[in-house]
């Protein structure tokens, strides 16, 4: 009885110690992740769209900005699947999809990605558990308010 016993606490000691806990994106997170990019956006005078899914690329939080592009709405929101479909920035896909290399016309493929900036996953202990797109200026300034969206819940 005693050896039982100690067996059963080693075992619940061990499952403890190695149990993998999946983290999710909370709503908390993806809206506090919008409005850190909204901050952003206003500090660089930008009228953007923003988006954030979970690690199952489903929605979870969106922001268009007042004046910001109708035809960005759709393209923030790609960019964040685009991103979590591949679990890269959708920059880096960019650079793969250029003719003559790997990802060459991948842009066509689950109903239409984004394959240029403005694309950036969410990690969490090495997982990625989601990502955030941003439509409505310049790449670089898309991928620049993206960036400050994941830092804001890195």
């Amino acid at each position: 009885m005693l050896i039982n016993k100690f067996f059963i606490k080693l075992n619940i000691y061990y499952i403890q110690k190695n149990k993998k806990i999946d983290m999710k994106l909370t709503l908390e997170q993806a809206q506090k992740a919008v409005e850190a990019g909204i901050k952003k956006s206003k500090e660089l005078n930008l009228k953007m769209n923003i988006a954030v899914v979970d690690a199952g690329a489903n929605l979870m939080a969106f922001n268009r900005m007042e004046g910001a592009w109708l035809g960005s709405i759709d393209i923030a929101i790609k960019k964040a699947k685009t991103s979590r479909y591949f679990d890269m920035d959708t920059g880096e896909i960019g650079k793969l999809s250029q003719p003559g290399k790997s990802f060459f016309s991948i842009e066509h493929s689950n109903n239409g990605l984004i394959t240029f900036p403005g694309g950036v996953t969410i990690e969490h202990d090495g997982e990625v558990i989601g990502a955030i797109g941003v439509s409505g200026s310049s790449v670089e300034n898309d991928h620049q308010v993206a960036s400050a969206a994941k830092k804001a819940i890195s």
